[in-house]
């Protein structure tokens, strides 16, 4: 019995070692099973394909499969980084469904490219129709037949009566001067005028010599048609020549005046139709045509008169009444005539972003694009700059795209200073020729920077004019004669702008401009490692697209974690790795 049981435990052993053995090798191709692979290449030499999504371009693995974020298939990491421009963001036909990406063609706007101006205003008399009655000659008013303000008057209506000492003394020089018509005919022709100049007509004067009476008062005849404004005379009073009496308008003619705000002035015209309303007629809209823009504007209200003039028939316009009016108006940006709707425009502060649809693209391809925005014009937008008529701009799921544009480093509402391999600076490559000892000086320099990087990082301006110091004799010590030719030249070129800027943070105690600073220092250290190389050592050039109002801003790091020596606390982790050293 013994026996058996030991025969039955190696038996048991002896399978669970099958087992295991198939568990951990069983998967493994045969050495004799070549079939799909090039037999002239070397064992190990095989690339290995990870696979990503074009959605989330933060998933990596192996092998292929679904997006454990929104299940659409991977694809291989070369594919989807195919586009090189940073501006052109490549996508997968199932992402394009999956985001639910919609284009509309870009037309010209012609006749729909208007808006309604609204505004406010009041009515006021024409000035050009109104006119002040003066008299004509010094007196005292004796009487007045018009009395109140608001009266209506006529051409030629007896306004009042004036005793005037000087027309009684005028009338008797004209009785004398009758008498010797014969022997002086000029003298009796001047008192004739003087009366004249008085406003007393010919018949007036001819009635006064053929009676040979002495008239001691002068009425006083309205000069034109109006209404009273004013009455600035009562009974009794002395007036002078010329002493206004009245003001009178003439209300069958008005003005419309409106305010309109300096955004507006520039879309409003003459001969601009405008329709208005009043509160005392509500179900009545008059209509004009703008005859005059002012050309100040009003330093309290920030807004300018537009005049319409209007014939009050019936006269159911009364001056200072309150009026709301619009103008339909095509703005004068509308030349261009293109119109985007505003779905399209992602708004990222000074900026206006839209994604367009790259043409003939083997796979869906939409480019990054700033655009110069005008008046809004209903639900679209006038665009100035930008855009050309024929192009595709994307309407619905642009943000999924400018999404993805930002985890892939390339240009988009955050990162705008993506460049292009044309735009970028080309680095010269001396690391082959250049010597061991030069590396090593570098490497010291970088160190001296690294701690600067960090000393900006804690926003101390203090301990970072002590770094930027120490990196001063660091540079020194680097043996620029250890270099040659173009080599020497091109570090010499970087070796001036290094310690400019390192010069300048350790002269300066504020830590905006340290940072300003350190952003040129970032930029040209970078270029010389990049194009010398270090000892033993690696760096990572990382971006900050936010730095200096979203101008952006580069920094080295020995390591990848991301602390931003722009913002500090602030914004600590904002940063995306772009290179190695």
């Amino acid at each position: 019995m013994k026996n058996w049981k030991i025969i039955l435990m190696v038996l048991v052993a002896a399978f669970a070692g099958l087992a295991a053995g198939y568990v951990f090798f069983g998967k493994t191709q045969p050495a004799a099973n070549h079939e799909g692979h090039d037999h002239n290449v070397a064992a190990g030499e095989e690339k290995e394909t990870i696979w990503t999504c074009s959605m989330h371009p933060q998933i990596r693995q192996n092998e292929p499969g679904q997006c454990p974020i929104c299940g659409m298939d991977l694809i291989p990491l070369d594919e989807a980084n195919a586009s090189q421009n940073p501006l052109v963001m490549q996508m997968t036909e199932e992402a394009v469904k999956l985001a639910n990406i919609q284009t509309m063609e870009v037309g010209a706007g012609s006749g729909a490219a208007s808006k309604t101006i609204s505004l406010t205003g009041r009515i006021e008399a024409d000035e050009r129709h109104v006119s002040s009655q003066v008299s004509h000659l010094p007196g005292r008013i004796e009487q007045l037949f018009v009395t109140f303000t608001g009266e209506s008057v006529k051409k030629g209506q007896k306004l009042a009566t004036i005793y005037s000492p000087q027309l009684i003394s005028a009338q008797k020089e004209l009785l004398e001067a009758r008498k010797w018509a014969d022997s002086q005919p000029q003298l009796l022709e001047a008192v004739r005028n003087k009366l004249r100049y008085w406003k007393l007509t010919d018949a007036t004067i001819e009635e006064i010599e053929k009676s040979g009476k002495i008239t001691e008062t002068l009425p006083v005849y309205a000069d034109r048609s109006g209404v009273v404004l004013k009455r600035r005379i009562a009974v009794g009073d002395y007036v002078k020549e010329g002493t206004v009496l009245f003001d009178l308008a003439d209300l069958n003619r008005l003005w419309v005046l409106f305010d309109a705000y300096e955004e507006d002035l520039a879309n409003i015209r003459l001969g601009d139709k405008v329709s208005y309303t009043v509160t005392a007629i509500p179900d009545k809209t008059f209509t004009g045509k703008v005859s005059f823009i002012d050309p100040v504007v009003n330093p309290q209200t920030r807004a300018a008169s537009v005049r319409a003039d209007v014939r009050n028939i019936g006269g159911l316009l009364k001056p200072d009444m309150f009026v709301k009016g619009s103008i339909v108006a095509r703005p004068k940006s509308a030349r261009k005539g293109l119109l985007v709707p505003k779905t399209a425009v992602l708004w990222t502060g000074p900026r206006s972003v839209v994604y367009v649809q790259v043409p003939d693209s083997n796979v869906p391809s939409y480019e990054y694009r700033e655009i110069k925005l005008g008046d809004a014009v209903g639900d679209k937008y006038l665009v100035l700059d930008g855009l050309n008529a024929g192009e595709r701009v994307v309407i619905n799921g642009q943000f999924v795209i400018d999404a993805a544009a930002q985890l892939n480093n390339m240009n988009s509402m955050m990162n705008r200073n993506v460049k292009t391999a044309e735009q970028a600076e080309e680095v010269p490559d001396y690391r082959a020729d250049t010597p061991a000892e030069f590396k090593k000086q570098l490497g010291k320099a970088v160190q001296e920077y690294l701690q600067l990087k960090q000393a900006l990082v804690e926003s101390d301006p203090t301990a970072a004019k002590k770094a930027a110091a120490a990196m001063l004799p660091a540079f020194a010590e680097v043996q620029m004669e250890l270099l040659k030719g173009d080599a020497h030249m091109y570090w010499m070129e970087k070796l001036k702008a290094m310690k400019a800027h390192a010069g300048k943070i350790a002269e300066s105690d504020d830590l905006e401009n340290q940072r300003k600073q350190f952003g040129f220092l970032s930029q040209a250290l970078a270029a010389a490692v990049k194009a010398f190389g270090i000892e033993n050592g690696q760096l990572y050039v990382i971006h900050c697209p936010m730095a200096f109002d979203n101008e952006g801003a580069d920094w080295l790091s020995a390591e990848r974690k991301v602390q931003n020596p722009y913002f500090g606390d602030a914004m600590l982790t904002c940063g995306v790795v772009q290179d190695s050293l």
